[in-house]
């Protein structure tokens, strides 16, 4: 008889409960699929008294989530508590030194540490798991270490914080302002403790650099992701998009290219029609492209108990089974370190600004443009009471630095309020 796979879980919020439930519902069929009872030794939390909806009675209980990570009848330490240092670091490191399987769903943990921690783990024997820490139920992570094993990923990009996701879709649907929806969201709970983390695109940026690592075999370089939130986009700004045929989203991309890893995480323009255009709410997606493959369009939910539940009892069942891989999909060792690199190839940009009501004005933005070598595509100017009119600019394709020319030309004009907006408009 195979012995039960024990578990110790730390952190038992939401997602800790989910497992908890999905565990207790779901025993029998965990156990048929895996041949494996998977058993819950004991757990750990802020709170031993506090109504979680589940009974945790059964399961030992330790103050100290490091003391949970170290206990002889824990074979996986599940954490599940949060936060790139502190307990989480600290009982990551424990478990993996005695020598425990990890599965986490904590991508700032692993954007910022994830090297070390991959190098103890492999050092110790042990596996270290994140299929929750990237766009919650959905399973990207083992699409790029297993399923696209055999493919060169020639691009990864995607929307991977469902909470950005649900501020643009109701600017739009509801015609609120960028403050209207972010309270709106705030109220229903979807925003971090920091809401700077949603918002500043810092937690998509940290799933992006985890997706790259994976893809390119790269060390995470967390640091090199260029980030841009979502706190500069108007209601115009999403209305005159949808006027013209876009959609605009908090869109990550990495690619490698033979200058470096190009990694950002910045608002975009989005053909409406596309399967990104199309994606509303909290919902996430991921579009993986490789050279055998194709393109491959993941979408689900990106948050919540029971998608982000489902993930993590992914990679426990994998542990289970006895399916044992690098935490990169290869070897730490192996990892490379990509050299950082922006963006130099063409695209086309949206471009809005704020026109003085002056005879020649329209003249003197074209000229900034064409002196930059930054061709317009479509200008449209909206009615306006004020004496500064909102004038939108589509570009043809433009280098990334030929633009940053022109925006900032254009901003010295006499006759332009303030400085320019730019958001690219990727092809997907």
């Amino acid at each position: 008889m195979t012995e039960p796979l024990r578990l110790g879980i730390a952190g038992l919020g939401t997602v800790g409960v989910g497992v908890v439930r999905i565990l207790r519902q779901k025993a029998a069929l965990i156990t048929e699929r895996t041949g494996r009872e998977i058993a819950i030794s004991a757990v750990s939390a802020r709170s031993r008294g506090k109504d979680r909806g589940v009974s945790i009675a059964d399961y030992a209980w330790e103050d100290d989530p490091v003391a949970l990570a170290t206990r002889d009848d824990v074979d996986v330490f599940v954490e599940l508590m949060g936060g790139e240092d502190g307990p989480a670091k600290a009982a990551t490191e424990a478990a993996l030194a005695a020598g425990k399987d990890v599965v986490t769903a904590n991508k700032a943990l692993l954007a910022h540490h994830g090297q070390p921690l991959a190098e103890v783990a492999e050092a110790a024997g042990a596996v270290l798991r994140f299929e929750a820490a990237v766009a919650g139920g959905i399973p990207v992570i083992k699409a790029l270490t297993e399923g696209l094993a055999g493919n060169d990923i020639t691009r990864v990009m995607g929307v991977m914080n469902g909470t950005c996701n649900y501020i643009l879709t109701r600017m739009e649907d509801a015609g609120l302002t960028y403050d209207e929806a972010f309270a709106e969201a705030d109220g229903l709970g979807y925003l971090e403790a920091d809401p700077n983390l949603d918002v500043g695109g810092i937690d998509a940026g940290h799933k992006l650099a985890l997706l790259a690592a994976i893809a390119y075999g790269t060390r995470v370089a967390f640091d090199a992701v260029e980030l841009q939130g979502i706190g500069s986009v108007t209601i115009e700004d999403i209305r005159a998009a949808a006027d013209m045929g876009y959609k605009i989203k908090l869109l990550g991309v990495c690619q490698m290219t033979g200058r470096g890893l190009e990694q950002r995480m910045t608002p975009c323009l989005v053909p409406a029609a596309s399967p990104l255009g199309q994606l509303t709410g909290g919902t996430n997606m991921v579009v993986i492209e490789g050279d055998h493959v194709g393109q491959i369009v993941l979408r689900g939910a990106g948050a919540g108990e029971g998608p982000t539940a489902s993930a993590v009892l992914s990679d426990i069942v994998d542990i289970a089974r006895g399916t044992r891989l690098p935490t990169f999909g290869k070897p730490a060792a192996a990892l490379t370190q990509a050299t950082p690199a922006k963006s130099v190839a063409p695209a086309p940009f949206y471009v809005r600004l704020a026109l003085h009501d002056k005879p020649g004005a329209l003249a003197k933005v074209a000229t900034a443009l064409g002196e930059a070598g930054v061709s317009i595509d479509r200008m449209r100017q909206y009615g306006h009471e004020d004496p500064v009119a909102p004038v939108l600019i589509v570009t043809h394709k433009a280098a990334p630095d030929a633009l940053e020319k022109a925006l900032s030309a254009m901003a010295a004009l006499d006759v332009v309020d303030g400085m320019p907006v730019a958001l690219r408009i990727e092809t997907v």
